[in-house]
């Protein structure tokens, strides 16, 4: 006797989403949920570790305990993205101050070959860093060991002699110079730093070997904070030869960092949905492709197209059949400025009507647009913001991004602009409030006037360290924010209550959370 299920029950039987496991490099907001977010609003469970268990700006994070939670939650996973920084170190910071010796931190990189005999279907893409190179002790932000703060101008200057006399060798004056500069550095300061990126270094070429072994679908290594010539590059250049065999289809190096987790991310769900998104790319006029930008050692047309590859797209040379069109706002004179300049105040500059009518020109054809806004550094370029805004063009984009090095934000765009359409338009639009409320609102003109007016608040704090001062920054920020928002954005309801929070106790990054987060959940197992 054959036995039917009413047509009723089979209707309402729920359909489990995909699950992906996420395991970001710290748990900035960045970093973590807003990444996450994509890939949610797409349906699908992100599944990430609990805030205890990432790093943070103090707490390095526990590589031990996110081992234990990777093999617990590995069973039914349709993809994996992982930071190896927080596997082997904790976190990304955690790489820079650790001092586990080289076998700990080359025992956790075998664990990968054995998560791999137990989950052998399970596709597997990993990103982790070459360690950055601040300019300064200033630059570092507090995340190097003590003795940057002192010598880091000296240790990037003679990393810079160094790399050099590798490539092109060195003048009489520069031999003498990088003589100098290796007296003047404390020796046991220069060992402990040089001897923490030996292993760093020896845990990267570990990577690769297992992207040889097919452990890894894919691998990206990602040079944190550089410059042309600086430690990093070096580095860089030697495991990009030790690797050059695989190709850009399973590994690459690339500049920058915080954007990789987007970027394997929009990969993971290209290759799930078997698609490759096609990206054509639109430069501001002057030099345009050929920028150097700022905390980068290539030129950004290099970066962009890695990026396209590392997501799973393909660079196309027309916008016609294109999935995303990218358009990238540099500078004519092909500089990087800091969102914080005085200069950034709104007022048109060379090449901003230029670049806006040529985003308003796309949008009109129909293009789906995104904007990599990279001609300030750490925020927004207020000029091209409010041009979009007279134009109405804010929500008539796809994806947008403006936030820290230009790398971060290109690389970012590419892999939400990818994704975005499979999208509602409401998703869209709260994707795109994200972006402007932290880019805009925040990163390139609250968090200036904020900084400012720090001495004013009572209690002890500075930029850095808010300590005693972080609730009424948090306070005063909030009130900004909304009031900015009301004149620049749509009265959209989420924007009736904007709350801000500092979770690195520092005002670098923020949490910006409305009422558009009710709806979204992560899965924090």
């Amino acid at each position: 006797m054959l036995m039917f299920m009413p047509a009723g029950l089979a209707r309402h039987k729920e359909v489990k989403p995909d699950k992906i496991l996420f395991i970001p490099h710290d748990n900035r907001p960045i970093s973590d949920k807003q990444t996450a977010e994509v890939v949610k609003k797409l349906g699908y469970e992100v599944v990430v570790p609990p805030d205890d268990m990432l790093g943070s700006r103090e707490d390095l994070g526990n590589p031990d305990a996110l081992w234990e939670w990777l093999n617990a939650n590995a069973l039914d996973a349709k993809a994996a993205v992982i930071s190896s920084d927080s596997l082997v170190y904790g976190s990304l910071v955690g790489s820079r101050k650790h001092n586990y010796s080289r076998n700990e931190v080359i025992e956790r990189v075998s664990r990968f070959q054995q998560f791999r005999k137990e989950n052998p279907k399970l596709p597997l893409y990993v990103f982790g860093s070459i360690m950055r190179t601040p300019r300064s002790g200033e630059a570092s932000g507090h995340e190097e060991p003590k003795y940057y703060r002192s010598y880091g101008g000296d240790i990037f200057r003679y990393t810079v002699l160094s790399d050099k006399e590798e490539v092109e060798g060195l003048s009489h004056r520069e031999t003498k110079e990088k003589a100098f500069l290796q007296e003047l550095i404390p020796h046991r300061d220069l060992a402990d730093w040089l001897g923490r990126r030996e292993k760093n270094f020896s845990v990267n070429k570990e990577l690769i070997r297992y992207t040889r072994k097919n452990v890894f679908d894919y691998l990206i290594l990602g040079r944190d904070d550089n410059a042309p010539y600086c430690q990093t590059h070096m580095e860089s250049r030697h495991l990009s030869d030790f690797g050059k065999d695989l190709g850009k289809t399973r590994f690459q190096t690339m500049a920058g960092i915080d954007e990789m987790a987007m970027l394997l991310m929009a990969r993971s769900v290209n290759n799930l949905r078997r698609n490759v998104p096609f990206v054509y790319t639109k430069y501001n006029w002057g030099r345009g492709p050929y920028t150097v930008p700022a905390y980068s050692d290539e030129r950004i047309s290099t970066s962009i197209n890695d990026a396209i590859v590392a997501a799973g797209g393909m660079a196309v040379t027309s916008p016609n059949r294109a999935d995303l069109v990218l358009m990238v706002n540099t500078n004519p004179n092909g500089k990087t400025y800091e969102a914080n300049d005085r200069k950034n105040d709104g007022e048109d500059r060379e090449g901003s009507k230029y670049f806006a009518d040529l985003v308003s020109e796309y949008v009109a054809k129909g293009y789906p647009v995104g904007i990599a806004d990279i001609a300030y550094a750490n925020g927004s370029d207020n000029a091209l913001m409010e041009q979009l805004r007279k134009r109405k063009l804010l929500f008539k984009l796809r994806a947008y991004a403006g936030w820290n090095t230009p790398t971060n934000s290109s690389g970012f765009v590419i892999g939400e602009g990818m994704l975005v359409r499979h999208l509602k338009k409401e998703d869209v639009d709260a994707l795109l409030l994200t972006r402007y409320l932290d880019d805009w609102a925040y990163q390139a003109n609250v968090r200036n006037t904020i900084a400012r007016q720090l001495t004013w608040l009572r209690g002890d704090g500075v930029y850095g360290s808010l300590n005693s001062k972080r609730e009424a920054v948090s306070l005063r920020t909030q009130k900004m924010i909304s009031r900015f928002a009301a004149e620049n954005l749509p009265p959209f309801p989420s924007l009736e209550e904007i709350y801000v929070y500092f979770p690195w106790n520092r005002m670098f990054e923020s949490d910006i959370q409305h009422e558009a987060y009710k709806d979204i959940h992560f899965f924090k197992k």
